[in-house]
């Protein structure tokens, strides 16, 4: 085997195994309420 193709192997291996741990995370966040000012012109259309 040569020398590039078990590098390309190694990375392959790395990015498979990054995105098992990433998809494994727990991550939650809060949703975030955004109130905006709504002129009462654009409400009688």
């Amino acid at each position: 085997m040569s020398r590039s193709l078990v590098i390309l192997i190694v990375v392959i291996l790395l990015l498979i195994g990054g995105l098992f741990f990433l998809s494994g995370r727990d991550v939650t966040q809060t949703p975030v309420t955004v109130e905006k000012v709504v002129p009462l012109e654009n409400l009688s259309n």
